[in-house]
């Protein structure tokens, strides 16, 4: 950690935004603010470009939501002994207690708006400790690569938990809200339109799907196919063979050919009856740990 640490706000309320500088500015006055930005994939943007200490995500922003946010950044980090290490996450939520107890099931530190000045003091308390106890790793170079390592791998298991913790949340929320029916049967059909025609495609025939703008692109080994139903919709109607490998792809595990990994230790999928490949997330890596 430098003599000076440095942060990065995410919120696209500029009011809160102004308002959580100037408490930090009361509560921690080292430290020094960088950039306030007003969306997910600026706040990725600018995180890799300014490698600050700590990154303030809210959690819904426009375009990428404060953890898509932050699961995109540990995907572009750098990786290897000479790489800055991960910036410490806290993340601004206005979300209920449910959601809140899923934060502090997986040990990520969250504040809660409006930021309260005690609530704001114990998070920067935990995340000096928490920069400091990095320096000192850092002191040893032989160990440094492992220790983020190890802090890396910990830190996507806890998103991945918290994304599937709060993806679930809504998904009852929606249940409630909408008809209260029970959870569907998985889809044995994806219904998409071409003109005045509707093709029926089996989901067994189905090699990935991925997201493009305002559609789901459907590919099988034949064609591809487009529907207007997000994937964040279609990923709970899917049975247990669709893996999610990144944030817009979700690949059938029958159809995976062969995994490989690259020179900079990046995963890539060859799929049976595609000729192009699939790169992994770092999030969804670990679903091929065996292999």
């Amino acid at each position: 950690m430098t003599a000076s640490p440095t942060a990065l706000i995410a919120e696209d309320e500029p009011l809160l935004a102004a308002a959580l500088r100037a408490e930090l500015a009361q509560v921690w006055p080292e430290l020094s603010v960088v950039a306030s930005v007003g969306d997910g994939a600026s706040a990725v943007a600018q995180a890799l470009a300014l490698q600050p200490d700590v990154l303030f995500l809210d959690i819904r922003m426009p375009g990428l939501s404060g953890l898509e946010a932050a699961a995109e950044l540990m995907d572009a980090w750098p990786a290897g002994p000479t790489s800055p290490p991960l910036p410490a996450l806290v993340f601004v939520t206005a979300y209920d207690h449910y959601a809140v107890q899923a934060f502090e099931a997986q040990a990520l530190d969250y504040l809660l708006k409006p930021v309260q000045p005690e609530r704001l003091q114990k998070t920067v308390t935990k995340v000096r400790l928490a920069l400091a106890a990095r320096a000192s790793a850092a002191i040893s170079t032989i160990a440094n690569e492992g220790t983020q390592n190890s802090a890396l791998e910990a830190t996507l298991a806890q998103l991945r938990q918290l994304l599937a913790a709060t993806s679930a949340l809504s998904g009852a929320a929606t249940a409630v809200v909408g008809t209260g029916a029970a959870t569907p049967s998985p889809l044995k059909h994806i219904q998409a339109s071409v003109g005045s025609t509707i093709h029926l495609v089996p989901v067994t025939a189905v090699v990935y799907l991925e997201a493009a703008d305002k559609y789901v692109r459907v590919l099988t080994a034949e064609r591809e196919l487009l529907i207007r139903t997000p994937l964040k919709e279609l990923l709970p109607q899917l049975d247990a063979r669709f893996w999610q490998i990144h944030r817009g792809t979700v690949v059938n595990a029958d159809c995976i050919e062969s995994v490989t990994r690259d020179d900079t230790g990046k995963l890539w999928l060859q799929l049976r009856g595609r000729s192009e490949r699939l790169v992994v997330s770092r999030l969804y890596a670990y679903l091929f740990k065996a292999m």
